[in-house]
């Protein structure tokens, strides 16, 4: 049995829809929350690296300047 968001589920009974359509919809909301999550963090890696990266750039440029500067 997949998981199911309880207040969505209880949303939606509250509106009329009949409980097994309540439910299915519940539990994919639920699925759609666990790849989110997934995303998420696949998007903390990505900040990360850019700004590893950005700092990597603003070495070199600050390595350039000053060897030009003396």
């Amino acid at each position: 049995m997949s998981l199911m968001i309880a207040e969505v589920y209880d949303a939606l009974v509250a509106a009329g829809s009949p409980d097994d359509k309540a439910r299915k919809a519940a539990e994919a909301l639920a699925n759609y929350d666990s790849r989110f999550s997934r995303i998420e963090a696949d998007m903390v890696i990505l900040k990360w690296m850019t700004g590893t990266i950005l700092v990597g750039i603003l070495a070199l440029i600050m390595k350039s300047f000053f060897l030009l500067a003396s």
